[in-house]
């Protein structure tokens, strides 16, 4: 059944840094106010990179989480689970290989460009080619129609989205399916039908997509029809067979414009990175210690903010009264980079001191933190088994 609802997931890295809450996390917290969200920790795709390293993981997992919860995530208003723990994303990347066309997988972009980026490493196996199928099962087992991703991930949604589609048309093909639609759209009453109807040409013929969204939420008021004549209601609507599997959209994000310490992207692998939750001291000492514009050996020298990687940070973390200051200063060599880096170290622990403070919670008692991801498991559990409920009877299985 369609609703809207909000899928994202992370590796577990372990512990994360700025330029995961600026290009992540803060998306995340502003969705969960939104919409039903779903946040999940991708352990398996890990396995995927790192099957020869699988002990770091569990500890990976938990430090992660804990910097969800710090950046304000908040387990009351979105589900937090982990993927091994709901099997059912095994299922259906399983049943979902038997008629995945293997051509689709290795076009995928990132397929060849994470071999070379990652050469060092044999990725000439099974589960590598198929993360892009596993992160589709990822997807369309919560029939999720939003998914935050940046630019470059938007391949991997449409990838998704042509898995569905080529789902939905091998299994949703019942016999007699128009005549049992026709029966089904009887039974929402005179005044509703001729909605439906409308609605359906509407999309149908002329692309309108407000009225594919009027549809589904005709449907979904619709409380007397059966799952099975809501399912082919649906499918009707978008002019397919009956819809077992939605097809997402891609919820485009900003790209990270967080640098690292050094002007480069922050990350882990270029040893730039401020943690979440990062010690007061070690993130005065970090940014005091940056590197700044080389022109500028001493003190009475002119400088060029352009040039200089703390001015990126006051892109992100000053207003534009300090911004003002920081440009005329550092050109008439009226500041010095130290006084350059107060307030971008006064912002970082404005910003960190209340993630510091949510996260003592869970560390001072980390059953907390098993708690609600027991919790998020079971819930994500529930909608997952719907859906395979209703894949398993399409394709044959249910045995009933």
């Amino acid at each position: 059944m369609y609703q809207e609802r909000v899928l994202s997931g992370m590796r577990p890295t372990g512990r994360l840094h700025l330029g995961h809450y600026h290009g992540v996390l803060k998306n995340w917290v502003g969705l969960q106010a939104e919409f039903p969200c779903l946040f999940f920790v991708a352990d398996w795709h890990a396995l995927t990179t790192d099957y020869d390293e699988p002990g770091k993981i569990e500890n990976a997992a938990w430090d992660m989480i804990i910097d969800w919860l710090a950046a304000g995530v908040d387990p009351n208003r979105a589900t937090l689970f982990i993927q091994s723990r709901v099997p059912e994303h095994a299922e259906l990347f399983l049943l979902m290989s038997m008629m995945a066309p293997l051509g689709w997988l290795e076009r995928v972009p990132t397929y060849k460009d994470q071999q070379e980026k990652l050469s060092h490493k044999d990725l000439s196996t099974y589960g590598f080619l198929g993360y892009p199928l596993l992160q589709a099962a990822d997807i369309l087992i919560y029939r999720a129609d939003r998914v935050p991703v940046g630019e470059d991930q938007v391949p991997h949604i449409e990838f998704t989205r042509e898995v569905a589609r080529r789902f939905n048309h091998l299994y949703g093909r019942e016999p007699g399916f128009e005549e049992k639609a026709r029966e089904a759209i009887k039974k929402l009453g005179s005044k509703r039908a001729r909605l439906y109807e409308e609605l359906r040409t509407r999309f149908q013929q002329d692309g309108d997509h407000g009225a594919l969204e009027q549809g589904r939420a005709l449907l979904n008021d619709n409380q007397s029809l059966s799952m099975g004549d809501r399912e082919r209601l649906f499918g009707f609507l978008e002019g397919s067979s009956k819809m077992i599997l939605v097809e997402p959209g891609a919820l485009l994000t900003e790209a990270s414009r967080m640098p690292g310490l050094d002007g480069q992207k922050m990350s882990k692998s270029y040893n730039n990175t401020i943690s979440l939750r990062e010690d007061a001291d070690a993130i005065t000492k970090k940014i005091r210690t940056m590197q700044t514009d080389p022109q500028r050996v001493r003190r009475n020298d002119a400088g060029d903010p352009d040039k200089c990687p703390v001015w990126q940070f006051h892109v992100i973390y000053s207003d534009e009264g300090v911004r003002d200051w920081v440009q005329k200063g550092c050109r008439s060599a009226g500041i010095g980079c130290i006084e350059c880096k107060q307030p971008v170290i006064d912002a970082v622990l404005r910003e960190q001191e209340p993630m510091r403070e949510r996260a003592q919670t869970y560390l001072d008692d980390p059953t907390l933190v098993r708690d609600i991801i027991a919790d998020g498991c079971e819930k994500a559990r529930k909608l997952a088994q719907e859906t395979m409920r209703d894949v398993r009877e399409s394709m044959g299985l249910d045995y009933g």
